[in-house]
């Protein structure tokens, strides 16, 4: 094996997953929020979940993608 053959289109692929899920999270969150399924100042669970054919099954990476920062406390 080619370890950086092997390590290059690996970060290809995690790039190309990236730029993409972002956008489709971007594009849910407006369309829950228009709907109304989303107030737009919460918190929101994610999971991505990774899938290698034959080799890995159901690798799960959960988080959280914040709507909207912490409103700043008052200085007394």
């Amino acid at each position: 094996m080619d370890e950086d053959a092997f390590n290059l289109s690996i970060r290809k692929f995690l790039k190309h997953f990236g730029v993409t899920a972002q956008r489709e999270i971007e594009s849910s969150v407006r369309k829950a929020i228009e709907e109304g399924k989303l107030r737009g100042d919460e918190n929101v669970p994610v999971r991505a979940t990774l899938v290698v054919d034959g080799i890995l099954r159901d690798f799960h990476i959960d988080g959280t993608v914040t709507l909207a920062a912490a409103p700043e406390a008052s200085a007394s």
